[in-house]
């Protein structure tokens, strides 16, 4: 398994079905969103959008937490400026909005694979991923709380999630979710067994990679862009993507290939 850009704390294996596995390597601290940490998940998928080898991405972790969030060390640190760490404390509060909402903007599907704890920030980065699954001993809370600071960044992946009282029942205790609850309210697709974690998120991402890519590139921005839009709006929209994707050389291969009962041959356009 080779690095990314050459930064160990992000490890990155492409297969030859497309799909570009990102590990999150920094088990000492775990996983934390430090600012290298932001800046390399950051380089790494800005570097996949334009890369045809890529189909989809999983993001998954070494060590006991997927993530606990923003490395609260470095931000105690950012304290020691004239200013209080203001400055500091918006740079990287802006660095990590800018990656997260990376993620949901991205042209290729992003699955998140959940080993341990997934906290705050941690817990944002599952919620910014189009799919999540999880072993069944995983855990995710949003625990701002406990430390007199709410989980206002977090908020927002998570209430785009989850229903309202689900959010803010996390969001108001800071109590740990079980992998099964969460699931349950929507934050992952599915709790599996430890074992049986990696061949599930495989199995899945091996399906979508063998999709259209242009087809799934429309599909994930119309999804996204068409859940912040009134009823009507959101139909105008749609309807207009149809037309686009209708046009679309992919498009006019798959339906042909479903009335001629034989497999499509994607050229991606």
């Amino acid at each position: 398994m080779m690095d990314a850009g050459g930064d160990s704390i992000l490890l990155s294996e492409l297969s030859d079905t497309g799909i570009l596995r990102l590990t999150l390597n920094d088990s000492a601290r775990r996983n934390a969103l430090s600012e290298k940490m932001l800046s390399a998940i950051q380089s790494t998928f800005d570097a996949a959008a334009d890369d045809a080898a890529v189909r989809v991405i999983v993001l998954a972790s070494n060590g006991p937490a997927f993530c606990a969030g923003h490395d609260l060390k470095e931000l105690t640190a950012g304290r020691a400026a004239a200013d209080a760490g203001k400055a500091y404390f918006a740079t990287i509060m802006t660095q990590c909005s800018t990656m997260m909402q990376t993620i949901v903007r991205h042209p290729k599907p992003v699955i998140a694979e959940i080993r341990g704890i997934a906290t705050a920030a941690g817990c944002q980065l599952v919620a910014s991923c189009d799919l999540a699954y999880a072993a069944d001993d995983a855990g995710f809370s949003t625990p701002g709380v406990h430390i007199g600071l709410f989980c206002s960044t977090p908020m927002v992946a998570l209430s785009r999630n989850v229903a309202p009282k689900h959010a803010m029942e996390m969001l108001l205790t800071g109590d740990m979710t079980s992998a099964a609850r969460a699931a349950e309210i929507g934050l992952l697709n599915a709790a599996v067994a430890e074992d049986e974690l990696t061949e599930t998120v495989t199995a899945v991402a091996t399906r979508i990679a063998s999709k259209s890519s242009m087809t799934l590139k429309t599909g994930k921005r119309a999804f996204y862009q068409q859940a912040e839009m009134s009823l009507s709006d959101a139909y105008d929209y749609a309807a207009g993507i149809m037309v686009d994707n209708m046009l679309k050389r992919d498009a006019e291969e798959g339906v042909n290939a479903f009335l001629e009962k034989r497999h499509a041959v994607w050229i991606d356009e």
